[in-house]
């Protein structure tokens, strides 16, 4: 349902057990309200800030993860060794978080949110766009069994190039061979190559155009944000399963 609350004043109203998804809640004042059990789950976050009683919480939000995710701290590298150090580091998480999940759970999903399987495709697919795309130019860089972002058909991308995958075991290969891509650029990328300009795959022509190094952040960025998504609902489905 869309709704425009866009200057509105709301009060005494209940928005209990409700879920905002994919809305524009900046500049949104909560006041005097009761929110014992508010959740808020966006990576939009750490573009922003958030004032929670007048303290903007996104540094502590930020820190608490690179705590719980060693090696976070460093997707945002500028050099080639820091960026070389936080892959590896995602890659040991990711290991071990497909080592630990029984095969019942590799296709299950919390509501609408992707399941493992989907999320490993959707990492092949961020390598192919930021990496196969934007670092190596090539012209068509789409594995087929990559898995597309939400609205991208409504967006007009090409949906016809994509194919479901055979099965986990063709997933884990093709994310290998595209997790191998990664390595083998971190290993010899220079800091100078770091700095040479790239088209954005997702808009040629817009007003950001990234570096090299712009390109692998957000292939570490992706990693991380969708490891710490899978292990939350991995946990989730665990518990709905005991």
């Amino acid at each position: 349902m869309r709704v425009d609350f866009k200057g509105a004043s709301l009060i005494r109203s209940s928005f209990s057990g409700a879920t905002i998804r994919f809305s524009n809640l900046t500049d949104l004042v909560v006041q005097e309200c009761d929110v014992g059990g508010l959740s808020i789950d966006t990576h939009d976050l750490f573009f922003g800030t958030l004032f929670v009683n007048g303290v903007d919480v996104v540094p502590l939000v930020d820190a608490e993860l690179n705590r719980r995710f060693p090696g976070r701290e460093l997707q945002n590298s500028r050099t080639p060794e820091g960026l070389r150090e936080s892959w590896e580091a995602v890659q040991e998480a990711w290991a071990k978080t497909v080592d630990e999940t029984p095969a019942q759970l590799r296709d299950a999903r919390v509501g609408t949110e992707w399941s493992l399987a989907q999320t490993l495709r959707h990492l092949i697919l961020a390598t192919d766009a930021w990496l196969v795309s934007g670092v190596e130019r090539q012209e068509k860089p789409f594995h087929p069994i990559g898995q597309i972002f939400t609205g991208a058909a409504e967006g007009g991308f090409d949906m016809s190039i994509f194919r479901e995958a055979t099965g986990f075991d063709e997933i884990l290969s093709v994310r290998a061979e595209r997790q191998q891509f990664v390595t083998d650029c971190l290993a010899t990328v220079t800091e100078a190559q770091l700095e040479e300009e790239r088209a954005n795959p997702w808009d040629p022509e817009g007003d950001w155009q990234p570096t090299v190094g712009d390109c692998l952040r957000v292939i570490l960025e992706e990693e991380w944000a969708h490891l710490r998504y899978i292990r939350r609902d991995l946990d989730i489905l665990r518990q709905q399963g005991s």
